[in-house]
């Protein structure tokens, strides 16, 4: 069973409104300091618009607490021909066998285009992880995370 959880509402009890004025607006995030589960938050300088989260800056991050298989993320690159690399990590470490196609063992990876990318791939018991995704460079397009 997929489950599906847009990105543009984190769960960090800081809620965008439904105030469209709110919308398109740089704003800079922090996450708590424990999530609970199926909860997630931004951090860095995001700006959060109707069809994707974009990271304004260097080293944004989303963190997500979830109980699942496998982790995807359907995001892209601002424009065609733009390369965005990323870092992502299981519990604070690298995933090493728990990698998903789009990330090595060692949690890196780069977008290439818009599509989903399959970073997380867990090979044993299925426990409440938090997972980490790190961008190494500014202006990706984050629409959904998913679930399997």
């Amino acid at each position: 069973m997929w489950k599906r959880r847009p990105i543009g509402v984190p769960c960090d009890h800081r809620r965008i409104t439904s105030d469209t004025s709110e919308r398109r607006t740089r704003r800079v995030y922090s996450a708590p300091a424990r999530l609970a589960l199926n909860q997630w938050a931004l951090v860095g300088e995001w700006t959060i618009d109707r069809q994707a989260t974009v990271l304004s800056t260097l080293d944004g991050r989303m963190v997500y607490r979830f109980h699942a298989r496998d982790l995807h993320l359907v995001m892209g690159p601002p424009r065609q021909g733009v390369s965005l690399r990323f870092r992502v990590s299981i519990d604070g470490h690298p995933p090493g066998p728990a990698h998903g196609i789009d990330a090595d063992e060692g949690g890196n990876g780069t977008v290439v285009e818009q599509r989903l990318y399959q970073l997380i791939r867990q090979p044993g018991p299925i426990v409440d992880r938090q997972f980490e995704i790190e961008f190494l460079d500014p202006g990706v397009e984050a629409f959904a995370f998913t679930f399997g």
